[in-house]
């Protein structure tokens, strides 16, 4: 007789602390099964809040204008107390991201409006001139770092050249948008810091290019609200604070996560050398698998609605599982795999309705040109660190590694080690 082995009774690890950070999937497989409209603490302000963890439940609450993006309205006096409300008091509390319609139906218009197929298609020499600069600068070394020297490079080197903007802020940027989004009690009081540094080095951004206008995305958002007046100064300046949010640091996750992916399953790599035309899907599965956003922003409940079986309160905060949606066997099969073949649903990478990812375009062409050219120019690239040392950061929003190590190949890991 075989004895069937017992569900434990709570998940593998607690959400959104530390040992969630480094394996989330493990917590999130359980929750699809056992909880899927999961109700827990957040921990900074000790909220009460629901995660949701199933595909088609994900894309419902995305999908369903009673879930509000607009904490500001809508949200319970636990979780304004809690200081939860992002970008409270700046800019960005109305920015683009954090609205709904009408309001958001014209910022998204006229943010879209600049996204011309002439300048995606500039975007994509950008990108291409900047990978092979910085592919240069790690051919001249045995090791590198993965997210710094290559990932961080070419996303703040792109992000500068489409916006306009002068590439010593972004370590400063990428600093401030970690601390935007805390979990830890202990980080809330750095929030509206966070959110002003950013907001200010987007004033300062467009003060500049109203005096120096060029071919870059912030001039054209520029000149299109000077032609029909439709946006404010303030709504002007929250887009462009947006776009530097979404860009900052999400493609650099994005690649280091899907590098990693490729290291770890070697005949994948192989399969991308060997066929370039893969490029695209590809960029598709390692989203899939391992995204670069573990959860979508805040939605907050109109009224009481019922998910899955499980009533939710009017001003209830609800966080989306984009992460565990991915890997929903229920619309994936075998979703623990990494097959860059795969074929069949869309994930949910970037978000899912009218508040998905801004910037999803430039994200896929990114990765689609950034992600194979390091592993054509390194067919040899190994880890160079124990497996179980690669960390994650913890923020609750973002899955990004803090560091990934590599060597050229074996032989200058070798090298390294030898001369460390």
């Amino acid at each position: 007789m075989t004895l069937s082995t017992p569900t434990p009774a709570q998940p593998p690890a607690a959400l959104f602390s530390p040992a969630y950070y480094q394996d989330p999937h493990t917590t999130l497989a359980w929750l699809r099964e056992n909880s899927p409209v999961h109700e827990f603490r957040f921990p900074a302000g000790d909220v009460r809040t629901w995660l949701v963890t199933r595909y088609d439940d994900v894309k419902a609450v995305l999908a369903d204008q009673r879930y509000s993006a607009e904490a500001s309205t809508w949200a319970n006096d636990e979780f304004r107390a809690a200081g939860l409300v992002a970008a409270e008091g700046t800019i960005l509390g109305r920015g683009i991201s954090v609205v709904d319609p009408p309001h958001h139906t014209k910022l998204r218009r006229r943010a879209m409006g600049a996204f011309t197929t002439r300048r995606v298609e500039q975007w994509r020499t950008t990108v291409q001139e900047q990978v092979d600069r910085v592919l240069a600068d790690c051919a001249r070394r045995d090791t590198f770092d993965v997210m710094d020297d290559y990932a961080g490079e070419v996303s703040a080197g792109v992000l500068g050249e489409i916006l306009g903007m002068r590439i010593e802020r972004h370590r400063e940027l990428v600093s401030a948008l970690n601390e935007a989004f805390p979990s830890d009690p202990a980080l809330m009081h750095k929030v509206p810091e966070a959110f002003g540094r950013i907001c200010e080095y987007a004033a300062e951004l467009v003060a500049d290019k109203r005096s120096k206008p060029a071919d870059d995305l912030t001039s054209a958002l520029i000149r299109g609200v000077d032609d029909d007046e439709e946006l404010t100064e303030d709504e002007l300046i929250g887009l462009v604070a947006a776009i530097i949010m979404g860009g900052s640091d999400t493609v650099r996750g994005f690649i280091g996560n899907a590098v990693l992916s490729l290291l770890d399953h070697p005949g994948q790599a192989e399969l991308l050398r060997a066929r370039p035309e893969l490029a695209e899907p590809a960029v598709e599965e390692l989203l899939r698998y391992d995204g670069a956003l573990s959860t979508a922003l805040f939605r907050v409940t109109t009224q009481e609605v019922e998910l899955a079986g499980t009533v939710l309160p009017a001003g209830a905060p609800v966080i989306v599982g984009l992460l565990a949606a991915n890997r929903d066997p229920r619309r994936f099969e075998r979703p623990e795999l990494l097959d860059l073949g795969r074929q069949g649903h869309r994930h949910v990478g970037f978000g899912h309705g009218l508040h998905n990812c801004l910037g999803a375009a430039l994200a896929r062409l990114e990765g689609a040109i950034a992600i194979p050219a390091l592993i054509d120019r390194f067919p040899e690239l190994v880890l160079d660190a124990p497996r179980d040392s690669v960390r994650y950061i913890d923020n609750w929003a973002i899955r990004r590694l803090v560091a990934l190590p590599v060597a050229a190949s074996p032989k200058a890991a070798a090298r390294a080690s030898r001369e460390a």
